[in-house]
């Protein structure tokens, strides 16, 4: 399971977004989202480093 901290998902669209981006990219993933503290968390055979262009291109870059 991979976290990220994303200091740009500041609302409940926000947080849609970052889920749909992910399950795009892989739609079996599991998405655990913490709205007030900016994180996500995803299991995912993805690698990492895909999760991360993800999130950067739907607007969303980890910290």
């Amino acid at each position: 399971m991979y976290e990220f901290h994303l200091p740009d998902m500041t609302c409940g669209h926000c947080a849609s977004m970052v889920n749909i981006a992910l399950k795009l990219l892989d739609p079996a993933c599991e998405i655990q989202l913490d709205l007030p503290q900016r994180l996500v968390r995803v299991k995912t055979g993805e690698e990492r480093e895909a999760l991360v262009e993800t999130l950067t291109e739907a607007g969303y870059p980890p910290l």
